[in-house]
């Protein structure tokens, strides 16, 4: 029965990484059968990691979206979790879409400094962020 219960939790990130990841494959085709797994992993990692806290950002400012498909869920006859869980499933797609990018910039950005040790690397990433912050 918790084995049940495990496999119903992880087939929800599953579910988002894989639609993330087509969503992707929409935008840009990986060049090889290695690199669309590594875009999969990469977007279920992201889902199932970031999309939790994404929805939990959500749930905190938009309560009522939350309890309101609770609700339809529970007058459609199912239970009031598929309802959360359906309005919950758009922001672990989210979550995953941009994962492959923002690691191709990171490993991109990381090998740029490839000589650098890692204190000039951690200067060089606080002059990134206080460039950032003037343009803000």
């Amino acid at each position: 029965m918790v084995a049940l219960m495990f496999l119903k939790l992880a087939a929800v990130p599953f579910a988002a990484g894989l639609a993330a990841t087509g969503l992707g494959f929409l935008f840009l085709w990986p060049k090889s059968g290695r690199e669309a797994a590594a875009r999969f992993a990469c977007t279920l990692l992201a889902c199932a990691v970031a999309g939790p806290c994404l929805a939990i950002a959500a749930y905190c400012w938009w309560p009522a979206l939350f309890a309101s498909a609770g609700q339809a869920a529970a007058l459609a006859g199912g239970p009031a979790e598929l309802g959360v869980l359906l309005v919950a499933a758009p922001f672990l797609v989210l979550a995953g879409l941009p994962a492959w990018w923002v690691l191709g910039a990171l490993v991109l950005w990381l090998d740029r400094r490839r000589s650098k040790d890692i204190a000039e690397i951690a200067q060089d990433a606080a002059e990134a962020v206080r460039q950032v912050r003037k343009t803000l």
